[in-house]
């Protein structure tokens, strides 16, 4: 009895499934070190984008104990390593979601650190075993076994997701596709400009300033709100 009711409504919604993938985030070792602020702009100059997307959005996946200070790596060595405060709040508020490509957002990293050198006399020096390595990310991916024909059944299940298929279909989806769009807003986009008002919600979202649990919290609701308001109309 179970195919023949899927079958049907895939029928009925016109859609391919919303298949859920999970991922792991795998850091992989480059051999670039920096020492100082000159070395870290030099290196970010040449580094695989790879490095730059680990660094900003690789502590997500990692289990934490405690609220970190800052919200990426290069702020956080800048505060602790270094010991410079300004640059460290500088570098914290930046948002990668605000930057089409990973090139652009090197691009505001350098010049935040080409900024700091020029008012700084003294260049400030890591410890030797606080040097900043820098880290490539892979992404490797699973297949599930969750699908989903329409827009309801996914909303009933997203709240109960493992977090890393969170940020693989939220996060990482919009490096992966070139209309920089989260996985689940391309296959709502099937739907004939039927769920439009949740894609609208959904790009509202910033999961960077977040953790991966709120962030599948806030998306549990945006779905269940949003269905809420489709089913009245």
């Amino acid at each position: 009895m179970g195919k023949p009711e899927i079958a049907m409504e895939n029928l009925a919604s016109g859609s391919m499934p919303f298949i859920v993938n999970d991922c792991a985030l795998l850091a992989i070792a480059t051999g670039k070190r920096a020492q100082n602020l000159k070395e870290l702009r030099d290196q970010l100059l040449a580094i695989h984008p790879g490095s730059i997307y680990f660094h900003f959005w690789g502590n997500l996946l990692h289990p934490r104990f405690d609220e970190p200070e800052y919200s990426n790596d290069f702020a956080a060595w800048s505060r602790h390593a270094l010991h410079d405060k300004v640059l460290a709040e500088r570098l914290s508020v930046v948002d990668p979601n605000s930057y089409d490509t990973l090139d652009e957002l090197r691009q505001e990293l350098i010049e935040i650190i080409e900024q700091r050198l020029d008012e700084r006399e003294v260049l400030a020096w890591a410890q030797p075993d606080q040097q900043f390595e820098f880290i490539r990310a892979l992404t490797v991916v699973f297949r599930t076994d969750l699908q989903f024909f329409t827009p309801e059944k996914l909303a009933a299940r997203i709240g109960q997701m493992s977090v890393s298929s969170i940020f693989y279909h939220f996060i990482d989806a919009k490096r992966r596709n070139e209309n920089r769009l989260d996985d689940f807003r391309n296959w709502l986009e099937s739907f004939d400009g039927r769920y439009e008002s949740l894609c609208q919600c959904l790009a509202k979202i910033d999961p960077y300033f977040t953790s991966l649990t709120s962030l599948r919290e806030e998306l549990a609701r945006v779905f269940s709100g949003c269905l809420c308001e489709v089913g009245r109309g």
